[in-house]
């Protein structure tokens, strides 16, 4: 992948929710809290220097697997770039998605702590988030 200069120029936190579900474990069991990731990326029309990376992470209840609570964090950064190519604004927005995350991450940690749950630590990521991000040249890696 090409490395770009890029710069975040403004970081936020778009929403961030806690909500406690009357469910306890069977017989002192554990529930896996299985997190699910995502993405949206939107380019400025005026200024094709600007795009927003908006990133989520929810942990909520289903039907099939009951949960202890239910969170939803997003988090929107502003990035800059000199990126021209379709290559250079996906390496943007790969390296973009990287710097963002651990803002992410600790904000899933304070919202945990906060509501006296147990703190949910999300884990160190080190590569990409995504696993489109992986990809290169058509191989996965």
């Amino acid at each position: 992948m090409q490395k770009v200069d890029f710069s975040l120029k403004g970081l936020r936190a778009d929403e961030m929710s806690f909500k406690l579900n009357a469910v306890r474990p069977q017989n002192g069991g554990k529930m896996e809290l299985k997190p699910t990731f995502s993405r949206k990326v939107r380019r400025v029309v005026e200024n094709d220097k600007l795009c927003f990376i908006t990133l989520t992470v929810k942990i909520e209840k289903t039907e099939d697997s009951p949960k202890p609570f239910d969170l939803i964090v997003t988090y929107t950064g502003v990035f800059e770039s000199e990126a021209k190519t379709d290559e250079e604004r996906r390496s943007v927005v790969v390296e973009g998605t990287a710097l963002l995350y651990p803002y992410l991450r600790a904000a899933v940690t304070t919202l945990t702590t906060s509501a006296m749950a147990a703190p949910v630590v999300l884990p160190v990521i080190n590569g990409p988030l995504f696993a489109e991000d992986r990809e290169s040249d058509g191989i996965v890696s």
